[in-house]
This record gives C-alpha cells, structure tokens and sequence, in this order.
C-alpha cells in the first residue's frame, strides 16, 4: 500500500479516517451508515470485498475481508479442516466460511479503547494484514476446493516461500 500523506486529525470515528485512506488510494468504496463502509480491491489471485464495521461502545473496528471465490457445499467438511489448520498459524485474526455465504472470509478486530483515536498506521496495518493473509491462503482454499488436494497437503503448499515470479 503506497504511503498516505493524511491530516493530522485524530478521527473519533476511524471511519472517517479510513475514507481518507480509501480515497487516496483509489479504492472504490461505499459508506452505508456511519459506521459501516464497504471497500473493494483487487489482489493477486482475486478481488477482494473489505467490510469495516465501528463499534463505539466498545471503541472496536471489526474488519471482515471476503474473497472472490465460492465453496460448493459438497467441499464445506473439507474447506472447514482447512480453516483449521489456516487458523491455528495465524497471530492475527481468522478466516471462516459465514452460515449465510460460501467464501471464505478473513475477520479481525481491533479495539482503540483509551486511544484518542486510530492512527493512518493502525488502518493501513488492519487491510494490509487482512490481504497478505488472504492472499497467503487463497491457494491452499483453491487447492482443496477444486485441485483436490487434503488440507495438510494445501496448508503445506501455501506455506512454501517462493522465490522471483513466474
């Protein structure tokens, strides 16, 4: 993400200071409510739908990162050994597959209690972290969806370092 030159403003509502960021970076986005924003970006394996929600009674941003891609039901079993090994690797948020959706879904919140406000770092952090994960696993989700692989044998292959591009 190319670094964003923002106003110094602490925003009590990181929503708004999110916006900033989306806009400078060209992001088409949509802003439902005052504290819901939808923005979408495209990554390397496919485009990503980034849903941020605040909640200001807990001074919580909760950030859900859905991938372009569906999980036929006949997978689900299979998709859910996998978020479990996904999950058990990761510091920093979880994927799932939602009850009312089938795509894989990278969730993570971020509580600001006691802070005057996120800072243009924390959010960069939040979607940055949010693709690299999703852009880390979506092979391996690939993998046992339609390469019919097991899921130790997807987690094993996304986990390999690769070296220059192809």
């Amino acid at each position: 993400m190319p670094a964003v030159a923002i106003s110094s403003h602490n925003a009590v509502n990181p929503l708004d200071l999110l916006e900033e960021i989306v806009t400078t970076n060209e992001w088409p986005f949509e802003r439902a409510a005052d504290d819901e924003m939808a923005v979408e970006m495209n990554g390397q394996w496919c485009s990503y739908h980034l849903y941020f929600m605040w909640c200001e009674d807990l001074s919580a941003m909760h950030l859900s990162c859905f991938m372009d891609m569906k999980v036929p039901k006949k997978k689900r079993v299979d998709v859910a050994g996998l978020l479990g090994q996904i999950n058990n690797k990761m510091w920093l948020g979880h994927f799932v597959i939602p009850d009312d959706d089938t795509s894989p879904t990278f969730r993570h919140t971020v509580l600001l209690r006691g802070a005057q406000g996120a800072s243009v770092e924390q959010l960069e952090d939040l979607v940055d972290i949010a693709v690299a994960e999703c852009e880390r696993f979506y092979p391996a989700f690939q993998l046992v969806t339609w390469g019919g692989k097991t899921p130790d044998e997807a987690v094993a292959a996304s986990l390999l370092d690769t070296v220059g591009e192809a």
